[in-house]
């Protein structure tokens, strides 16, 4: 549902998005299309997010990802890892914790294709997960 709604609002604001149904479907689509920016749950079916953060780096290291998650620990006293920076590690250009709001998202997809895209060519999004 998050993702139905990302892409409404995305196309909203005049991208034009293609959703692919978790990493693989994702690595296939980048065999076949250009993207400028790649959206990614990093829990999400099949293939891990982090994994698929480093394979999609490796494969198309000229276009920004934004990593997100909503991982919640049920015990908070325990020492939890901290996923959006380990996303960041693996290549991530910028990390959004669930939930977030609309203008956030908006925010740091301009960030990232003003810095990957000078030109302001803002072509094509595409979400991940």
């Amino acid at each position: 549902m998050v993702c139905r709604v990302i892409e409404v609002h995305l196309q909203r604001n005049d991208f034009r998005v293609t959703i692919a149904e978790g990493g693989e479907a994702g690595l296939r689509g980048l065999e076949h299309q250009q993207f400028d920016l790649m959206i990614i749950d990093i829990f999400m079916p099949h293939m891990r997010g982090f994994e698929s953060i480093g394979i999609f780096h490796e494969r198309a290291p000229v276009v920004p990802l934004i990593a997100m998650s909503g991982y919640a620990f049920a015990n908070l006293n325990s020492p939890a890892p901290d996923f959006l920076r380990m996303a960041r590690e693996f290549g991530a250009a910028r990390c959004l914790r669930k939930p977030f709001t609309p203008h956030a998202l908006l925010a740091a997809i301009n960030d990232c294709l003003a810095e990957h895209r000078p030109d302001g060519d803002l072509a094509s999004v595409a979400r991940l997960g």
